[in-house]
């Protein structure tokens, strides 16, 4: 939704197309100068940031709309994307009536679910996509979040619970980097996600004993002394990885 009569439009008709009472909220992180980010939006008319989110049309699978929603929000499809959770135990969770005026008597009205995703994204292909309802987007630092709009706060905290969890079970990472990185990026952006240090001799040979990653026999020319391998996913052992899921001591 781009313009106001749009806005109108989805407020009178909007549940011909779309089921109601239920949402999804997508929790956007990004990895940028070694900072694990999540995207937030300033909302229109309630004066505070939040995550962006969607409806689901009717007759549209839940994971889709979710493909959809993260579409239209960064432009991006190729992305790491999971469910996480079911938000719905406060009654009434938004203030719709904040949104505007005409929402109180609209179907948006009542006690409202939503299906949490977590998307794992690379921070520099991001275009951003504000709507009538987003004045615009903005990263920001997972650590020191300031307080978010309705129980956003509780979803992102709940996505990253998850996220850490799944890093000991699949190799989550191939969308947060670029394509080709060295062995230190790698092994930063996992002591990022995990919020601890991990063995930096070990930790890498694993990647590589597993499959998971191959050297590309290029390097990064840094200086005269320093030129670190390049190295890059390997798309096909990571993608079976993915669907049978590995047990691995990080």
């Amino acid at each position: 939704m781009k313009t106001e009569k749009e806005l109108l439009r989805f407020l009178k008709q909007g549940d011909k197309e779309y089921l109601s009472n239920i949402t999804i909220d997508c929790v956007i992180f990004g990895y940028h100068e070694r900072q694990l980010k999540i995207l937030l939006g300033s909302w229109k008319g309630l004066n505070g940031l939040g995550l962006p989110g969607g409806f689901i049309k009717k007759n549209e699978p839940i994971s889709q709309a979710a493909l959809r929603i993260l579409k239209e929000k960064t432009g991006l499809d190729d992305v790491y994307l999971e469910q996480f959770h079911v938000f719905g135990d406060t009654p009434y969770r938004v203030n719709n009536n904040a949104i505007h005026p005409s929402i109180a008597k609209s179907w948006l009205s009542g006690r409202t679910i939503s299906v949490g995703y977590y998307a794992l994204v690379e921070f520099s292909k991001v275009t951003l996509e504000p709507d009538i309802l987003i004045d615009r987007y903005e990263w920001h630092d997972v650590e020191g979040l300031p307080p978010l709009l309705f129980d956003h706060n509780d979803t992102i905290k709940t996505a990253l619970h998850h996220l850490r969890i799944n890093l000991y079970h699949k190799p989550i990472g191939y969308t947060l980097l670029e394509k080709k990185f060295t062995l230190p990026e790698i092994l930063f952006l996992y002591e990022t996600l995990l919020k601890r240090k991990l063995d930096r001799r070990n930790f890498p040979r694993k990647l590589v004993s597993l499959g998971l990653i191959k050297d590309t026999k290029e390097v990064r020319k840094i200086g005269q002394h320093r030129s670190p391998k390049l190295y890059s996913f390997d798309k096909k052992n990571y993608d079976r990885a993915l669907k049978e899921g590995i047990v691995w001591a990080i």
